[in-house]
Order: C-alpha cells, then sequence, then structure tokens
C-alpha cells in the first residue's frame, strides 16, 4: 500500500533543499580545483592590461607600503574566472599565496577579471576593522570602476593601490577628508546577509533530518580538506624571491563590476 502513496509537498521541498544545497557544495569543490596563476611579485598582471610604466610605479608603491608597515599588498589580473564567482576565486588564491605575515595576516589582494568585467579587494583577517567592507566598496566604486569603464585600466588599478594604502596606513581623520573615501552614500545590501543565513539554516537542518545528506555533506568536507592545499595551483612563490608570508583571509573585501 505504501507504494502507492504519492510524495508529500514537505519530501518534494526538501528534495529541492537537498538539490540547491548540494549545488552550492558542488561549486565550491569546483572552485577548490581552479588553475590559479603563480606568484611572481607583487603585481601578477595575467592579462596584460597594466601599461609597463603604470606597472612600475605601482610595484614601487607595493614596495614601499612593506618596507615601511610589513602589509603585503598584491595586484592581479586574470584571463578568466573559469565559470567562477569573483569572491571565492579570490580568497582562494590569497589562501594558495598566503599573502601577508603568517602571525597578523596583514595581506590584501586587489583581484581584476577583465573578460568578465569583476574587481574584488580581498582582506586578510587582520586588517579587516581597518580596510572594511564599506571601505573596500567604496573604493571600487569611486576609484577603479569609473576608470575601468573608459579602458583606463591601469588607472584604475592604480587609483585604487593608493586609496587602499591610504586607508591602511593614514589616520581615519585624515583619508575621511577625501571626497572619494567617505561612506556617505555607501549602500547596505541586508538581502546579502539574510540570504546567506537562510542558506546556513538550511544547512543545519538538512543535517539533521538527512542521514542520505550528512553522507554526502561528510565527503565533500573530506575532499576540500585533503584537496585544498595541493589543488591545480602553480604554488605560491614565485621569481625574485618574492613570496606570501603565510597569511589567510576570511572572504573579508568587497567586489564590484563596471
Amino acid at each position: 500500500m505504501s507504494a502507492g502513496h504519492p510524495s508529500s509537498p514537505i519530501a518534494e521541498r526538501g528534495s529541492c533543499l537537498i538539490i540547491a544545497v548540494m549545488a552550492l557544495l558542488c561549486t565550491v569543490v569546483t572552485v577548490f580545483s581552479a588553475t590559479l596563476p603563480t606568484l611572481t611579485g607583487r603585481v601578477v598582471d595575467q592579462a596584460n592590461i597594466i601599461p609597463a610604466e603604470t606597472r612600475s610605479a605601482i610595484e614601487q608603491k607595493l614596495i614601499d607600503l612593506e618596507t615601511k608597515s610589513g602589509i603585503q599588498l598584491v595586484v592581479s589580473t586574470i584571463t578568466s574566472l573559469e565559470g567562477q564567482e569573483i569572491e571565492p576565486y579570490a580568497n582562494q588564491l590569497f589562501r594558495s599565496w598566503k599573502l601577508g605575515e603568517k602571525t597578523k595576516n596583514n595581506g590584501v589582494l586587489l583581484l581584476v577579471a577583465p573578460n568578465e568585467r569583476r574587481v574584488r579587494i580581498e582582506v586578510g583577517y587582520g586588517l579587516e576593522g581597518t580596510l572594511t567592507d564599506a571601505l573596500s566598496k567604496v573604493i571600487i566604486t569611486n576609484a577603479i570602476a569609473p576608470r575601468f569603464k573608459t579602458g583606463d585600466f591601469g588607472g584604475g588599478i592604480s587609483r585604487g593601490v593608493e586609496d587602499i594604502i591610504i586607508v591602511l596606513t593614514t589616520d581615519a581623520s585624515e583619508w575621511q577628508q577625501r571626497p572619494s573615501l567617505r561612506l556617505d552614500n555607501q549602500q547596505t545590501h541586508e538581502w546579502e546577509i539574510w540570504l546567506i543565513i537562510a542558506i546556513l539554516i538550511a544547512l543545519v537542518i538538512l543535517l539533521i533530518v538527512s542521514s542520505e545528506f550528512r553522507r554526502v555533506f561528510s565527503n565533500v568536507v573530506m575532499f576540500i580538506l585533503f584537496s585544498g592545499g595541493t589543488g591545480s595551483s602553480s604554488g605560491y612563490s614565485g621569481g625574485g624571491g618574492f613570496s606570501g608570508g603565510g597569511g589567510s583571509s576570511g572572504g573579508g573585501g568587497a567586489s564590484g563590476s563596471w
């Protein structure tokens, strides 16, 4: 008799949730298997969009910043995100390159994906209280994106680097005087927070009610733990003796497009 009973709406909704969460987990696994560029210097211009003279000027600013403060700021342009969102890609690249000092996690990554028209500032744990998500968004919106829209990638990156350095190295009362770094028009996207909360709640519920989901989830987690550190990245040390200092990031920062 039980074989003839139709599935309940609750069961159908549960199946949809399982499918949705599994799709999310598959995306995470795919990100960990992405091909990452090699850290060859403080500016890794894989997309070849920064003029040579501008690149040299940026590199000198980054050297001066690290020499004076220990903060390791790296600029990277890539030819493709390989179908991924820029946020997890940037976080994985940051962790692969191990930017910033290990004990201070004081690294910053400015990542540009021109083909997807996406840019992100990824911030190390130790600098999240200074270079906040809101300030990172302001820098992208006011300093970087307008120049990218006109095709001035070198100018946008150079200005973005300058503003990041100002926030990291000067007193707040000084950089707040700059119109490009004010937070007056900053918008808070509360729906993003609620979306994350909803996904986490759904994940917890599925882990509680479904033994099959727990098994699959456990396998995925184990896969990430044991393969994440040995992905297809070509390493984080590069030419010229430059390498990351062992730092990490938890996803702080902001993204934008143009």
